[in-house]
């Protein structure tokens, strides 16, 4: 995949990204590349952090009051000093709030090397017991100012490193597992982290986009495998960034909690841009939206019906070439 043909121009266009780098690493991470070649519009400032916890987080503040970001982005432990950062919108992605811990279990006292290139030319740093307590310190200031409308989380299923998904999602509501490790690479911040970015740019400029409602069973799931019918992952991605997108799950009124394999299933197979977009609905044509895909016979819907395994629908490259010429209409 050559990343640079899924630049996003347009995607917070005019506007400024904060990005908090994690432990040891600088602003001159791969992430900080990646995001700015996506985001070609946007700035992305992205200073080398303090390897001082407390300098740190005050460099980090006055930062934000000199550059006022419209979002900060924070990896590991750049996601818990984001966490910190209030007054703004924030992504914290896989933040390690127990940084002390968390360093002490992976052997981390003594010399210590940086991933990548650091600004002052250091190329490494003492980690003392002194400093590994002060991080506990800093640490221990999380969750003091909840804003949980201004903050998201993301956490990798396969991280390995660090595991504060349940702490987190106790006080913020939007917390979601992605497809990916504990760094992130290509694949998670294109199909994870630009997902968030948008409905955040949504947010702030008041953007509402039409209703696309489509089906689960035999329309994104093939029911012979349970997996992604055709390319059903990659066209439901496309069709996020158009439309306001919804899976409906048909639910045997007797067995309810069936539901809750099609949430399962989708945040398995579709990823971030489907989660909390799970409707149980048997009655498609009750629902409000403008389109719906859907193989069951829906005459009564209100908006436009795409009858999906039929003329001129039959696949879901058709259903691409069909939304792709009305440019999210």
């Amino acid at each position: 995949m050559e990343l640079y043909e899924h630049a996003k121009p347009g995607l917070f266009a005019g506007k400024k990204i904060l990005y908090v780098h994690g432990y040891a690493s600088s602003g001159a991470s791969g992430t900080v590349g990646r995001l700015r070649l996506l985001l070609p519009d946007a700035t992305v400032v992205a200073p080398d952090v303090p390897v001082d916890p407390f300098e740190a987080l005050k460099m980090l503040q006055e930062m934000c009051a000199h550059e006022t970001p419209d979002l900060i982005i924070g990896t590991s432990m750049g996601g818990m000093y984001t966490e910190q950062l209030t007054g703004y919108d924030r992504i914290c992605v896989n933040p390690a709030l127990h940084l002390a811990d968390t360093i002490l279990k992976n052997n981390g006292l003594g010399k210590q090397e940086f991933h990548n290139v650091r600004q002052d030319g250091q190329t490494s740093f003492m980690m003392t017991k002194t400093l590994l307590e002060d991080y506990r310190s800093v640490s221990d200031g999380r969750f003091r100012q909840v804003e949980k409308d201004r903050v998201w989380g993301l956490f990798g299923i396969r991280d390995t490193l660090v595991d504060c998904f349940d702490e987190f999602a106790g006080k913020y509501p939007r917390a979601i597992r992605f497809d990916g490790e504990h760094q992130l690479n290509d694949h998670a911040i294109l199909w994870s982290l630009l997902p968030v970015v948008r409905w955040i740019d949504d947010a702030q400029e008041g953007r509402s986009r039409r209703i696309l409602l489509i089906d689960w069973d035999d329309v994104l799931r093939d029911t012979r495998n349970d997996l992604p019918l055709g390319e059903a992952f990659k066209v439901f991605h496309q069709l996020t960034e158009w439309y306001d997108t919804y899976v409906i799950s048909s639910v045997d009124p007797n067995r309810p909690e069936e539901w809750g394999k099609a949430v399962e299933w989708t945040e398995k197979h579709l990823g971030v841009p489907a989660w909390n977009r799970v409707i149980a609905g048997n009655h498609p044509e009750l629902l409000m939206g403008d389109y719906l895909i859907s193989r069951r016979p829906c005459d009564a819907f209100m908006g436009t019906v795409l009858p999906f395994g039929e003329d001129p629908f039959r696949t879901w490259q058709d259903v691409l070439t069909f939304f792709s010429r009305l440019g999210g209409q």
